[in-house]
Formats: structure tokens, C-alpha cells, sequence
């Protein structure tokens, strides 16, 4: 009877750790206030796992950490776990987003941070966590106080803030291999951008760092599909992680094509080119918006590395790595921006169609009352979350670039609407704007706003053009009160790469590059100057297309003659140059322009 007894409990023992151990993780899909009221009433803690779709060690973990025994008993037990689509929460993406992906990150139920980590956790480290805080849930060595950004009236960086952000831009970049920054390869769009910018002034290692830059990147574009790989863990540029990720794939389109612009090396143009038919045949919706992301890996069996190995057949034999179908407002402004710049220097109307196609898509389907735009949410469904700064900050540079792609003042009008919503509801008191509203009734750190240096970046560069192309002070004091954050941001953070921080000084302090075309919309010779002047070699360019049928500019402070053909303007500081006609003069005026400034 005894030993009845013992195999009876043995039995009901095992068959009991054994459902324990296949019980799967009771994950939230849902990131709100009753996450944190049930952390309370259960006495437990929060573990929030943001990832990405795309995200090869993100895959990992979830096949082995979050399969593993040890680790679902103590979740199970003592954690609130949610699982996050960080692509979907730019909330939370802004807050978390130095930490992923994937990122980890532990709360105590008042919403304290405990502990925040980097990457892939292999089982037994994760275990050993989540015992530890458990034990003790004092905030670990990652959950640093950050520095508190002091106001100031500057609207411009001090010269020794500048000095130091231009230092760190010099000494990150990697003079044998290129790129900016010794671990992963990747082309840093701001960084490329200031070269650019840089090269025009004369800077002739600027010219030398972006041509290194762009031609080892070629080394990361897909031979067969075209599209850019996410980055490469070498040195050499010849180890990619094969996701295809929109943001990259924008980022590069519109810098390969700028590329060719400025000096016409057939590469570029190939480079630009297999971008764009990329985004073109697998990242664009039917409906005009884009998908988010292509996968890395077919499946745990077939291997990124694998698979893009392969060719075309091969490729098809094997099937094909995931899309993210996700349409996002956000990801449809950078394909816009990337598709008009297309359009501009290689006068593909096919490009310019479907950044059009896109920006009526997102009026359609992803606008919010007052000129905003949510980022996933249709129209009159409420986002969890948004409105958020990098959606509107996004439709606002694509609707400028198709302004001035274009000359089609409705474009201009997108992008002022969207500012003012910006300024209506993101607009921090005291410098800068926030990446997305207080929870109404946030815990801890979630009682905090964020400001992120790189989204008032890019509002104070393109709220600065709308104000160029307006004429509307008001659109550069909404540059200034991003520009007061960023020059406090700055004084706090010499040491990292911010090209964001200088350009948006840079092109605070001086008027763009100005080419008014007055003329017919209609009329061919001044379409010939229009896309002559599209093409000229510059992003920090302004381009008004003056048809007198459509009545003044938006900005009318430029008297232009009547005159009885088309013409070109070339316009620095106030003064323009002679009417041009001919549109291989175009260029020339420009540089007499600036040879005289």
C-alpha cells in the first residue's frame, strides 16, 4: 500500500510539472492601465517583450527562452507578461527603442523600472532574471536617472556645442572600412546627409567619406531583388542580417538617387534603381500604402543566409520570407519623400504616380481631424496611444517633397495642416515637441513625456521649408521650440552621433538653395526648367512653380517680371539672378547664384 502510494504521488507529480512545463505564457497583447491594476492585484510584477516581425534573435527567443520550463513556471508566477509589436507602438518605440530589439523591460506595478535589456536572452540567464528581481526588486544597474534637460532660450547650438557634436561625427567615422560607427554597417542617413551638406561648403573629405560610405553599402543590396539589407555585423560590409526593413529601403533610395544627381556614376543610379523596384514589387500595398518589413528567414528550417544566397529559382523553390502587411501612416511619408526624390533626378513619372497614390491613401485612410494623422488606426477609430510625433513629422516631409516635385499647392497645404496638429497637440511648454501624449492616467516612468532628439530634428528641418515655401512665422517658431530642445539636448550629450541635431542648426542659420519657375503648368518649356531644377544636386532645396492662372505664391515676398516665356529663377538671401530659359542653363545660374552670396 506504501508503495501504491509513493507511484501515486510520483506519478501526479510528474504529470504535473509536465503540464506546468507545457503551459504556454499567458501574454497580454495589449499595452494600457489594467496591465499594471492586475500587476497590483496579483502582487506581481510587469514584463514588457518588444519586438519586431522582422527580428531574426526576436524569433529566437520566443522558440527557446520563452519555450523553456523554467522560465514559463516564473512568469507564470510572477510577472504580468505583454508581448508588443514595437513597429505598432511608436510610443513605446520612442521610449525603448536604444534597448531593442528585442528589448526586455521589468516594472514593478507601479509602473517603476526595474530592469531594461538589450537583445536575445538565452533560457538560463532569463531564469536567473527573473529569480534575481524577485529576490530583489530594487532598480538594477540599466534604470539610470536620465539628465534632466534644462530649458533655455537658445534657438541655435552654442559654438562649443556644435564643435563637439562635429568632433564625435569625425571620430565615429570609420576611415579604412566607411560608415559611421565601429560595429554594425549600415548607411546613417542624417550622417550621410551632413556629408552632403558638408561637401557642398567645400569640405573635401566630406565628398570622400559619402562615396566610400555609399559604394561599400552596395555590398548590402540584393543582387536578385533589389532592396537594402538591415545592416551588416562585420566590418566589411559583407555580413548582412537579411531583414528588409522600409525605413532602410527609404532612407537609401533617396540617397543613392541624390548621389547620381551630384555626380552621375551610372552605380547610384543602378543602386537607386533596385530600390525602388524593390518597394515597388514587393513592400507596395494594393491599395497605395507600404508594408513595414520582409523577414530575414523563410522559416526556422531555411535561413536567411540560405535563402538569399540563392537565385531567382532557387529562391522560389524554397519559398518566400514573411511581409509585415502592416500600413502604416508613418512608413507611407518616408516612401513618399524617397519616391518624389526618385522622380526628381530621373524623371520616372511611374515613382511620382505612386508617391501621389500613397499621400491620397493616407488622407483616406489614416487622417485625423485637425490635418493629423494616426498611426494605424482608420478614420474615427481611436489609437491607443497617438497621435505620435514621427507619423505626422513623416507626412509632413512627404508632402513637401511632392510640393516641390510637383508645384501642386494642395501638397503644401497637407504639410501646414500637419504641422499645426503637431503644434496643437505634441507641443512640449517648454522646448521641443513629445513623442505622444500622457496617458491620462500613467504610472512611473509612464507619468513622463518623451522628447526624442531625432523627431525634433526632422520637425524643425522640414517645419523650416514649410516656413520658406509659406512665408508663415509661424512655422519657424515651431523650428525654434524644437531647435531650444535640441541645443539643450545637446549640451548633455557630446559623445553620441547626433547629425540630426546638426543639420537642423545648419539649415535654421540659411536660406535653402531657391529655383522659382514662372511659367504655364502646362507650358513645356517651363516643365523643361521645372525638372531641370529638380534635378539640381541639393535636398536643402527650395523649388515654387509660379502659374499666374493659380494666382501668387504661397509665399509672395518675390516679385517676379511678366515675361513672355517660361523661365528660371536662382534666388539667394532675397536677390535673384536673371531670367534663365533654357534649362541646361539652369545649373549654371544656381552656381553664379551662390558663387556671389
Amino acid at each position: 500500500m506504501g508503495r501504491l502510494r509513493l507511484l501515486f504521488i510520483w506519478v501526479s507529480l510528474t504529470a504535473a510539472f509536465a503540464a506546468q512545463a507545457a503551459t504556454p505564457i499567458q501574454w497580454h497583447k495589449e499595452w494600457n492601465d489594467a496591465v499594471f491594476a492586475q500587476a497590483t492585484r496579483e502582487h506581481k510584477f510587469v514584463i514588457l517583450d518588444l519586438h519586431a516581425v522582422w527580428c531574426h534573435w526576436c524569433h529566437v527567443m520566443d522558440d527557446t527562452t520563452y519555450r523553456d520550463a523554467q522560465v514559463r513556471k516564473l512568469l507564470g508566477k510572477n510577472y504580468i507578461a505583454v508581448s508588443i509589436d514595437a513597429d505598432n507602438a511608436p510610443d513605446l518605440t520612442s521610449r525603448y527603442g536604444e534597448w531593442g530589439w528585442p528589448a526586455t523591460i521589468v516594472l514593478a506595478a507601479d509602473g517603476t523600472e526595474i530592469v531594461k535589456r538589450r537583445g536575445y536572452i538565452p533560457p538560463a540567464q532569463m531564469a536567473s532574471l527573473l529569480q534575481a528581481i524577485v529576490a530583489d526588486p530594487s532598480p538594477g544597474p540599466s534604470v539610470r536617472e536620465e539628465a534632466a534637460i534644462v530649458a533655455s532660450a537658445a534657438t541655435t547650438l552654442p559654438p562649443n556645442g556644435r564643435n563637439s557634436l562635429q568632433s564625435v561625427y569625425d571620430e565615429l567615422y570609420d576611415d579604412r572600412n566607411g560608415g559611421w560607427g565601429r560595429i554594425h554597417k549600415y548607411v546613417d542617413a542624417p550622417a550621410m546627409e551632413l556629408a552632403f551638406a558638408q561637401a557642398d561648403d567645400g569640405v573635401v573629405v566630406s565628398e570622400q567619406r559619402a562615396r566610400q560610405t555609399l559604394n561599400a553599402n552596395m555590398n548590402l543590396i540584393d543582387p536578385v531583388w533589389g532592396g537594402v539589407y538591415q545592416y551588416s555585423d562585420e566590418l566589411d560590409w559583407r555580413s548582412p542580417h537579411y531583414e528588409k526593413l522600409i525605413a532602410f529601403q527609404a532612407d537609401n533610395l533617396r540617397l543613392y538617387a541624390e548621389s547620381y544627381a551630384r555626380w552621375g556614376a551610372a552605380h547610384y543610379l543602378a543602386a537607386a534603381t533596385a530600390l525602388y523596384n524593390y518597394i515597388d514589387k514587393f513592400l507596395t500595398a494594393a491599395d497605395g500604402g507600404f508594408y513595414v518589413s520582409q523577414d530575414a528567414d523563410v522559416s526556422a528550417a531555411v535561413s536567411g543566409r540560405q535563402f538569399y544566397a540563392s537565385d531567382a529559382a532557387g529562391r522560389l523553390r524554397l519559398g518566400t520570407p514573411r511581409i509585415d502587411m502592416h500600413e502604416y501612416a508613418r512608413e507611407t511619408g518616408w516612401v513618399i519623400r524617397a519616391l518624389s526624390k526618385y522622380f526628381d533626378v530621373t524623371g520616372d513619372r511611374n515613382a511620382l504616380q505612386s508617391a501621389e497614390r500613397a499621400a491620397r491613401w493616407a488622407l483616406q485612410r489614416r487622417a485625423l481631424v485637425g490635418g493629423g494623422f494616426s498611426h494605424d488606426a482608420g478614420p474615427g477609430v481611436k489609437e491607443r496611444g497617438g497621435p505620435f510625433l514621427d507619423d505626422n513629422v513623416a507626412m509632413a516631409q512627404g508632402f513637401v517633397a511632392l510640393y516641390r516635385s510637383t508645384g501642386d499647392r494642395e501638397w503644401l497645404q497637407h504639410a501646414r495642416d500637419a504641422l499645426n496638429f503637431i503644434d496643437t497637440y505634441l507641443r512640449h511648454a517648454d522646448s521641443g515637441y513629445i513623442a505622444a501624449p500622457l496617458p491620462a492616467n500613467g504610472r512611473g516612468v509612464f507619468r513622463e513625456a518623451v522628447r526624442s532628439a531625432e523627431h525634433n530634428a526632422a520637425l524643425a528641418r522640414v517645419a523650416n521649408l514649410v516656413n520658406r515655401y509659406s512665408g508663415e512665422a509661424r512655422f519657424r517658431a515651431m523650428a525654434e521650440h524644437a531647435m531650444k530642445y535640441l541645443a539643450a539636448f545637446a549640451s548633455g550629450a557630446p559623445e553620441q552621433l547626433r547629425s540630426e541635431i546638426l543639420l537642423a542648426d545648419r539649415e535654421l542659420a540659411r536660406a535653402p538653395i531657391h529655383i522659382a519657375i514662372v511659367g504655364g503648368k502646362h507650358d513645356p518649356a517651363a516643365e523643361a526648367l521645372h525638372a531641370a531644377a529638380l534635378r539640381y544636386p541639393a535636398d536643402y532645396l527650395q523649388i515654387d512653380w509660379l502659374d499666374r492662372a493659380e494666382g501668387p505664391l504661397p509665399n509672395p515676398e518675390t516679385e517676379y517680371p511678366q515675361l513672355k516665356r517660361a523661365a528660371a529663377f536662382a534666388c539667394t538671401d532675397g536677390a535673384c539672378s536673371t531670367p534663365v530659359y533654357e534649362a541646361s542653363q539652369v545649373s549654371v545660374a544656381v552656381r553664379n547664384a551662390l558663387a556671389f552670396k
